[in-house]
């Protein structure tokens, strides 16, 4: 059989070839050594995702790291609530730096459009948002200056055909 590849010989085993992949005898060993310990934070150097978040696999599930660590140091996350990072830091995990808040609590302490609208105190034009002077929206939910409102109404108004 000329055709016939030829066999292979196995690679003699070394200790470089043959020195098992570390063995952790816990997953939450297996965490921790994952974490960068610095004086302020504790930052997570594992995967992440694409949104910055850390990522761990435990028990064959993908689990954010920073929830693992809150409720490995601190307990049992409530129902219905998230995980705060006060920090503003997405990879730590150091539990003193995480708090869980309500969802609607940790979207108005961040920085994205909802929380920048709703510490909103005055419309573009400089009228302040009071109860008196704010007319709030249901679909989509926003507010809007009366004044304004007022003031375009007067500029837009028909005019009496004469």
């Amino acid at each position: 059989m000329s055709g016939a590849p030829a066999r292979l010989t196995p690679r003699p085993l070394t200790p470089e070839v043959s020195a098992p992949m570390p063995y952790y005898s816990s997953i939450p060993e297996r965490f921790w050594t994952r974490v960068d310990f610095t004086d302020s934070c504790w930052l997570w150097t594992g995967a992440s995702n694409s949104d910055g978040y850390g990522r761990f696999a435990a028990n064959r599930r993908s689990i954010y790291v920073h929830r693992y660590a809150y409720e490995f140091c601190v307990g049992p996350i409530p129902g219905g609530f998230t995980i705060d990072h006060l920090c503003r830091v997405h990879l730590c995990v150091r539990p003193d730096h995480l708090e869980a808040v309500a969802n609607r609590i940790n979207v108005l302490r961040g920085e994205g459009i909802t929380a920048r609208a709703a510490r909103q105190t005055h419309c573009k034009r400089g009228h302040e948002f009071t109860p008196e002077n704010t007319y709030v929206r249901t679909m989509p939910h926003a507010r809007q200056c009366r004044a304004c409102q007022r003031e375009h109404g007067r500029k837009h108004a028909r005019k009496p055909a004469s």
